[in-house]
């Protein structure tokens, strides 16, 4: 029984720290690239932005992430850029990112490094704490 759950720990410590470095190489990799990137090519500079990436299936796109967007771009206005991207009509992006699901956001701050990369839904909350990292 002991071995089960000393196994049962090192395999969700395992799966942790895969979780992690592919996070993080997710996070230098839109870095890297994004003060290159098509993406954010028009968006105005020394801001810092979010980038969405949502598909038009998406459910939780449409009734969460989307209104709390929404709701996140009311309360800060224009000191923020939020670039969405249909990640079915543009999977180029979508691949360059490393986006594997939607919703996806990045924080980027007002230089281009990428702050945070959230797999699904993020709140309001979540992304002004994030946001506030990036001001």
């Amino acid at each position: 029984m002991i071995e089960r759950f000393a196994l049962m720990l090192i395999l969700l410590a395992v799966g942790y720290v895969a979780f992690w470095l592919f996070k993080r190489h997710n996070l230098q990799q839109a870095s890297e690239q994004a003060t290159q990137d098509p993406l954010l090519m028009d968006a105005p500079i020394n801001r810092a932005t979010i980038v969405y990436f949502t598909t038009p299936g998406c459910i939780p796109c449409q009734t969460q992430q989307q209104p709390a967007l929404s709701r996140l771009q009311a309360a800060i206005g224009d000191t923020i850029n939020i670039i969405k991207v249909d990640a079915s009509q543009d999977p180029e992006a979508a691949q360059r990112w490393g986006v594997m699901s939607a919703p996806t956001t990045f924080v980027l701050d007002s230089t281009g490094k990428a702050l945070a990369v959230n797999y699904g839904f993020a709140d309001e909350n979540k992304l002004r704490q994030q946001l506030d990292i990036a001001v």
